[in-house]
């Protein structure tokens, strides 16, 4: 097999994967590890790949890696759909309940379900804040749910809003349940996202909040992004459409984190 061959291969393994090491392309190619080391180094150059200790990472894998909303709309919405219709059973239904939906197409899949939401009787009210610009004007249209927008500056790439402002507004609040999303939920790193900015909002959304929900499809389990927001103790209930893999159960359930599989 000619070299270009094989590296083409290589990246398309990775891709496949999101993760190789040196050893698994070693045995698969029946090649030297040096010559895995050259192969994936010409990948890294050509930006294919990246490289990291013992191998090699998807380009979309990187800490700072971080799609647009409008890309991330089109993505897993099947598993994002099943995620919501759970959580959506989580929403309190006492007389007056306040959950905060964090902005993302997860729990914007949430809001779309409590677009029809009707309270149980003519006296129930449920109060969303959202950092959300779509999660907000989604949700406006149902005159039974009172929206608060959370105000600062808005991250034109996920439509969220951010700032020293809105986390001050979060510290003042205590709310029944906060839904959040995350770019990645790892053993030991925890729940991470790409932006500091946003990550402090997540922070302090989970501290304001009685209980805490993490909205997670499959893509994000065992990953890793730049800022970690949260540790798996923060967390009390973790909602994915498949079991994770049996090393992140166990940190799950010694953080006495629940699983809920949509």
């Amino acid at each position: 097999m000619f070299a270009e061959e094989r590296q083409l291969l290589i990246a398309v393994r990775v891709t496949e994967a999101g993760r190789v090491t040196v050893n698994e392309l070693a045995e698969r190619f029946n090649i030297t590890r040096e010559t895995v080391r050259r192969d994936l180094d010409a990948l890294e150059s050509a930006r294919q790949l990246r490289r990291v200790h013992g191998g090699a990472v998807a380009m979309n894998r990187l800490s700072m890696s971080e799609p647009s909303i409008t890309e991330r709309q089109t993505q897993h919405q099947d598993e994002k759909a099943r995620i919501a219709a759970a959580a959506l059973k989580l929403v309190p239904t006492s007389r007056t309940a306040s959950i905060i939906l964090d902005a993302g197409t997860t729990t914007e899949r949430l809001a779309e379900r409590l677009v029809d939401w009707t309270p149980a009787s003519p006296d129930d009210r449920l109060l969303v804040i959202t950092n959300g610009l779509p999660i907000a004007l989604k949700l406006a249209v149902n005159d039974d749910i009172q929206v608060h927008i959370l105000g600062g500056r808005v991250r034109g790439l996920t439509s969220a809003i951010v700032g020293s402002s809105t986390t001050a507004q979060l510290e003042a609040l205590r709310t029944d349940i906060a839904f959040v999303g995350t770019n990645g939920v790892d053993a030991q790193f925890g729940f991470s996202t790409p932006d500091s900015v946003e990550a402090a909002v997540k922070t302090a959304m989970i501290r304001s909040a009685r209980r805490v929900v993490a909205l997670v499809d499959s893509s994000k389990l065992g990953e890793e992004s730049l800022v970690r927001f949260a540790s798996l103790r923060d967390v009390d209930t973790l909602i994915t459409e498949v079991p994770p893999s049996a090393q992140l159960a166990a940190a799950l359930a010694a953080a006495d984190v629940e699983i809920v599989i949509a």
